[in-house]
């Protein structure tokens, strides 16, 4: 049963990667090259005054509803890629003793944490796509984006790391 969780956790990760690329994509623009993340890091109110600037001066285009609807879809894709991060975590974990074994776990707590701080960033974002944009609002968004990022690459790269060299090792056997 564990196996088929991994798998669905894996292709909805997978599938909303592919969605949430495809309903950010207006959100690039030549001031805002990386879309939606201008807005996640955008630590103040002028920051994020620019940022929805940008989007609103965009021809035949509504980027402040587009923003509204990729991060909407974030709540989902945050349940998707908090739970893999956490079994790939756990998954991992389980092949190893000791520090190795510790950090996967640690890892994979810090990936529900991760999902949890991203409800918070989404919020804040929402906030500021509706006009309310005090500089606290996009300084916690920004915070709360910046401590997501670390943990769940953390996490990404426990994965990556640690069980590619279980795979490498176990190929040469």
């Amino acid at each position: 049963m564990r196996k088929y969780f991994f798998l669905i956790v894996s292709t909805g990760t997978l599938v909303m990667l592919v969605v949430m690329a495809k309903t950010g994509a207006p959100l690039k623009t030549a001031t805002t090259p990386y879309g939606i993340l201008d807005l996640e890091f955008a630590y103040n109110s002028d920051k994020a005054a620019a940022v929805l600037d940008a989007w609103k001066a965009q021809r035949n285009s509504d980027n402040i509803t587009a923003a509204k609807i990729n991060t909407q879809l974030d709540f989902i894709f945050l349940l998707f890629y908090a739970a893999f991060l956490y079994n790939a975590c756990k998954m991992v974990a389980g092949i190893y003793d000791g520090a190795a074994a510790n950090t996967g776990l640690l890892l994979a707590y810090g990936s529900i944490a991760a999902g949890l701080l991203d409800i918070f960033e989404n919020i804040g974002m929402l906030l500021t796509l509706h006009g309310h944009y005090a500089d606290a609002i996009p300084l916690a968004t920004c915070i709360f984006a910046i401590v997501k990022w670390l943990l769940a690459l953390a996490a990404l790269l426990y994965f990556l790391i640690a069980g590619g060299y279980y795979l490498v090792k176990k190929m040469r056997r």
